[in-house]
């Protein structure tokens, strides 16, 4: 039984997919980079966008700084609300709230863009904390975000806490940090690998999350 909770938001709360590819098709454009398909951006969403453009595209660290103020250009004006709350989402948070667990964000979008989007869904009021990245990436790595939640919300037994997100980044963060983690299908990442990331429990569905927590 786990009293705290760490949600990712992207491809866990909400399927942003739409705003973040639309805003790295934007970056990489500014760069030379036309993309036909947008479906080839979907790994963009989850991780770090710095390190993503250094992955993805052979980008210098410098290239890559440029490249996420682009695509920044495009989110902070449109891209951040080209993004829907998956079905059942609310109900989850609001059934959680009212059985007494405490809730948080743990995001690598940054904090002020993820602030933004629940608030504009209705979101925000389920959640004790909203933590995410900083806009100057000292922050951006899950773990890094996962170790200031934990840290900002004077979390130090970690027994009863467990990190949900749909991505490799979700389970390795909690794991560097002791946590135990509930990896969901229905967002961006496969079962394979959130397996080989060392999730302790794989949910196929929002409802699933409801039953492992």
């Amino acid at each position: 039984m786990y009293n705290t909770i760490l949600f990712d938001l992207d491809g866990t709360l909400t399927d942003p997919g739409l705003g973040i590819t639309n805003s790295a098709a934007y970056a990489l454009k500014k760069h030379g980079i036309e993309v036909a398909d947008r479906t080839v951006l979907y790994p963009f969403i989850g991780p770090p966008l710095l390190d993503s453009f250094q992955r993805f595209y052979g980008f210098s660290e410098e290239q890559s700084e440029q490249a996420v103020a682009d695509y920044r250009e495009y989110f902070r004006e449109k891209g951040l609300f080209e993004n829907e709350v998956y079905s059942g989402v609310e109900e989850l948070l609001q059934r959680l709230k009212e059985s007494g667990k405490r809730l948080i964000i743990a995001t690598s979008k940054p904090e002020e863009f993820a602030v933004k989007i629940l608030k504009h869904f209705g979101l925000a009021s389920y959640f004790d904390y909203i933590v995410g990245a900083t806009m100057d990436s000292s922050r951006s790595k899950k773990g890094d975000v996962i170790a200031y939640a934990l840290e900002v919300c004077g979390i130090t037994d970690k027994t009863d806490v467990v990190m949900v997100g749909d991505r490799e980044h979700d389970v390795l963060g909690a794991k560097e940090n002791g946590l135990d983690s509930v990896g969901v299908l229905y967002g961006y990442g496969s079962r394979e690998e959130l397996e080989k990331a060392g999730a302790t429990c794989v949910a196929e569905t929002v409802e699933d999350i409801l039953r492992f927590v």
